[in-house]
């Protein structure tokens, strides 16, 4: 077998777990994303609280959880497997019913990654999990957006613009706009790598895991606004 980074190398599948307490539910995910050559579904749970269990376990790359399940739900298992596992936590993608749910934010604030609708197109499915497992872009800005404006508190955002370099608020506002790093770099007139320092240093400065987070800290913070 090649070694990791070797001419040839084969990329390991992304390692997936569904928790969702609806069976036809966790059934079709794992239709859909189990199809997919670089994804294989290592996990199931139908509560919150095996939801914990079973990614302690099995350790994923990404997890999707129901933000309501029983036991114990999607927010309260999202801070529970960030607060035990840190750094080894997967990404969590919420799925829910409604976009506009006051959960879904509170999800979002917690750590999760990102959040899809149960509705999704199975095209969209596929393309929010990697899209969430390699952190190059925000998941859903305009969304993400519409939830800040309805549940983020009014704040000035001077704190966290004192923090960051002229360079760095801007990257942070054009991540906030869903720009992936390729398109900040062209925004901005600056090379890749340069982009992705300047990334690497407002997740820094902000204690954010991902770009979600960091855009999330600016909303409630008062550094972007919503609109």
């Amino acid at each position: 077998m090649s070694a990791p980074g070797a001419p040839g190398a084969r990329t390991p599948p992304l390692r997936l777990v569904l928790a969702d307490d609806e069976r036809l539910v966790r059934t079709a995910l794992r239709a859909i994303l189990g199809a997919e050559p670089d994804m294989t579904v290592v996990g199931e749970a139908a509560t919150g609280a095996e939801a914990v269990s079973v990614i302690r376990e099995t350790r994923p790359d990404v997890a999707l959880m129901d933000v309501r399940m029983p036991e114990v739900d999607g927010i309260r298992a999202t801070e529970q497997l960030l607060g035990g596992m840190g750094e080894d936590a997967p990404r969590i993608v919420v799925v829910t019913t409604f976009e506009n749910d006051s959960y879904v934010y509170d999800a979002l604030r917690a750590g999760a990654s990102g959040f899809l609708l149960k509705r999704a197109a199975a095209d969209e499915l596929v393309r929010a999990v990697r899209l969430v497992a390699h952190s190059d872009s925000l998941l859903f800005p305009s969304a993400v957006r519409a939830l800040a404006a309805r549940y983020a508190p009014e704040r000035g955002g001077e704190a966290l613009r004192a923090r960051l370099t002229e360079r760095e608020a801007e990257v942070l506002r054009l991540m906030a706009r869903g720009l992936t790093n390729a398109e900040i770099a062209t925004r901005m007139e600056v090379g890749a790598a340069t982009t992705k320092t300047h990334v690497a240093s407002v997740l820094s400065k902000l204690g954010a895991r991902d770009r979600t987070q960091a855009v999330i800290a600016a909303y409630e913070q008062g550094f972007v606004r919503p609109g």
